[in-house]
C-alpha cells in the first residue's frame, strides 16, 4: 500500500467530498425530471443515453455553448460575481459535514470529513448566510425590476427563516453541548450503549428545521424569489449560458448540503443500528483485525448517511411536485408568527426537560 502522510489522506478526502457534491448535484437535475415524470404519470428523460442517464451531460453542453448575454445597463463585474458567489458558498458549506467515522491504514488515521472544526455548525450557518449576497448581487446587477424584486424577496425570505432555523438548532446544541457536527453525530451512538437519535428528542425542532430548509433553498412551496407567474424568472431572469447554470446548480448543491445537515443533526449521521455489535462479531467470530473491521463499519456508515441524504432529496422533489406555491404574505406570516414562536417554545421545553433530567 502507498504510504501517505495524514495530510495526504485528508487531501484526498477533501477532493472526494468536493467531487461528490458536484456529482450528486449534477444528477439531482436528472432525478428531478424522473420523479416529476413519475408523479405526473408521464415519460421522463429517455433520449440521452440509456434511461436518459446522459441528460445532465447534455444539459451541461447546452449551458456551456449558449450565447453569453449582458443586459444593457448592467454592471458587468457584479453580473458575473453573483452566480460565482452563489456557487462558491454552496460548495464551501459541505466541507465540515462528517460523511463517515475514522479510517485507518497502517499508522495513519483520518476522518471521512473535509475539515473537522469545533464550530462546524456555525461555519455552515455563516457560509450559507453569505449565499444570499450572490442572489442579491445578481438581481441588482441585472438592471431589471423583476430581477431586483426577486432578489429582495430572496433576501427577506432567507433572513426571516434563518432566525427560526437557528433557534430550532439551539435546542439540539443544548442537548449535545457542542457545535462540532462530528461530536453531535458520535453522541447519537456511543460504544457499548444505544443512544436515541435526536429526532426522538427533538421532533418539533426537526419539523421547524425542515420547513425552514425549504425556504432557505428557495424550493416549492417557498420559491417566491423565482416565481415565474409574477416575476418572469425571478432574480436570474436576465441570465443565460453557464452563469444561469451556476445559479440552478447551486440550488441543488444547497439541497444536498441541507439534507446532509438534517441527517447529521437528527438522524444519527453515519451511525446505524447495531454497528458496534457487528464490528465485534467480525473481530471475535470471523477473526478480523480491529482496524479492518472498523474500516468496514466506517464504509457501511458512509453508505448509510448517503442513503439518508438521498431520502431527503427525494422528499424535497416530492414536495415540489405536490404542493402549490404560497403567497408572499403567507410565507412571511408563517415564518414570523408561527415558526419563530414555536422555536422559542421548543427551546423553553428542551431546557425544562434537561433541567428535570428527562433528556
Amino acid at each position: 500500500m502507498i504510504e501517505l502522510p495524514a495530510l495526504g489522506w485528508q487531501s484526498i478526502v477533501i477532493f472526494v467530498v468536493f467531487a461528490l457534491s458536484l456529482l450528486i448535484a449534477t444528477y439531482c437535475t436528472y432525478a428531478e425530471r424522473v420523479i416529476a415524470a413519475f408523479l405526473q404519470d408521464r415519460v421522463g428523460p429517455d433520449r440521452a443515453g440509456p434511461y436518459g442517464l446522459l441528460q445532465p451531460l447534455a444539459d451541461a453542453v447546452k449551458m456551456f455553448t449558449k450565447e453569453e448575454f449582458f443586459p444593457g445597463g448592467a454592471n458587468k463585474v457584479l453580473f458575473v460575481v453573483g452566480p460565482c458567489l452563489a456557487m462558491i458558498t454552496a460548495l464551501m458549506s459541505s466541507a465540515v459535514i462528517p460523511f463517515g467515522n475514522t479510517m485507518s491504514f497502517g499508522n495513519n488515521a483520518f476522518f471521512l470529513q473535509g475539515i473537522e472544526v469545533n464550530i462546524g455548525m456555525l461555519w455552515i450557518f455563516g457560509v450559507v448566510s453569505l449565499g444570499v449576497y450572490g442572489v442579491m448581487i445578481g438581481g441588482w446587477a441585472s438592471n431589471n425590476k423583476f430581477s431586483l424584486l426577486g432578489a429582495i424577496r430572496a433576501a427577506s425570505q432567507n433572513i426571516s427563516y434563518e432566525l427560526a432555523m437557528g433557534m430550532s438548532l439551539i435546542a439540539v446544541l443544548m442537548i449535545s453541548g457542542t457545535l462540532s457536527l462530528r461530536e453531535i453525530t458520535l453522541q447519537q451512538s456511543v460504544a457499548g450503549e444505544w443512544q436515541m437519535w435526536n429526532i426522538v428528542k427533538q421532533p418539533l425542532g426537526f419539523i421547524i428545521f425542515l420547513v425552514c430548509a425549504f425556504a432557505e433553498t428557495n424550493r416549492t412551496p417557498f420559491d417566491l424569489p423565482e416565481c415565474e407567474t409574477e416575476l418572469v424568472g425571478g432574480y436570474h431572469t436576465e441570465y443565460s449560458s453557464m452563469k444561469l447554470g451556476l445559479y440552478l446548480f447551486s440550488e441543488y448543491v444547497n439541497i444536498f448540503v441541507v439534507s446532509a445537515v438534517m441527517s447529521v443533526l437528527y438522524f444519527g449521521g453515519f451511525n446505524f443500528p447495531f454497528q458496534y455489535e457487528l464490528r465485534d462479531w467480525f473481530v471475535n467470530s470471523q477473526g478480523w483485525e480491529l482496524n479492518s473491521a472498523q474500516n468496514l463499519i466506517t464504509l457501511m456508515g458512509a453508505v448509510g448517511i448517503f442513503l439518508k441524504i438521498f431520502a431527503f432529496i427525494f422528499f424535497f422533489m416530492w414536495i415540489r411536485w405536490t404542493l402549490p406555491r404560497f403567497r408572499y404574505d403567507q410565507l412571511m406570516r408563517l415564518g414570523w408568527t408561527i415558526l419563530i414562536p414555536l422555536a422559542v417554545f421548543n427551546i423553553v421545553l428542551t431546557g425544562a426537560l434537561i433541567l428535570f433530567g428527562v433528556i
